[in-house]
């Protein structure tokens, strides 16, 4: 086959990719999957950590009141702790979002233009829903209305 930009049946992309192979749709469901164990028990983690005060991990259990820098830096660690929470939780609605296309067969199409979106891209962001041109053309977007 030739190595050019083709596109239709052919069985490439625009830009010369192979289009994903069942083989190719299994190892990335595999590293989807392993993602998302990762992912849950990073949030588990989380969560254990959420759901104690320093009183709890010291093993302290006197009904003495801390010194309030004490609970300010368990406020914030649980602060922390919510926010790491929180972005490992779009991280997992991302990674699951990825299988579910996976499993409809629409894994690989951009959902803004309907194109491939390449395995370079799918090799470097497993759960990519967007071709690089249409990502581009977003983070722009959302840039410019930032300010």
């Amino acid at each position: 086959m030739a190595s050019g930009p083709v596109s239709g049946s052919s069985g490439y992309t625009k830009e010369g990719e192979r289009l994903l192979t069942k083989k190719d749709l299994k190892h990335f469901e595999d590293r989807l999957i392993e993602e998302r164990k990762k992912l849950l028990s990073q949030i588990g983690y989380l969560e254990k950590a959420m759901g104690q005060t320093q009183r709890d991990s010291s093993g302290d259990l006197s009904a003495y009141s801390f010194h309030m820098a004490d609970m300010g830096t368990d406020a914030m660690e649980r602060e922390k702790a919510f926010l790491f929470a929180s972005a490992e939780g779009r991280q997992l609605i991302s990674v699951d979002e990825a299988l579910r296309r996976l499993y409809r067969n629409e894994y690989g199409t951009c959902e803004s233009c309907g194109k491939e979106i390449g395995k370079l891209r799918l090799d470097a962001v497993p759960q990519a829903n967007l071709c690089v041109d249409c990502q581009e053309k977003q983070e722009r977007a959302s840039n410019s209305a930032r300010g």
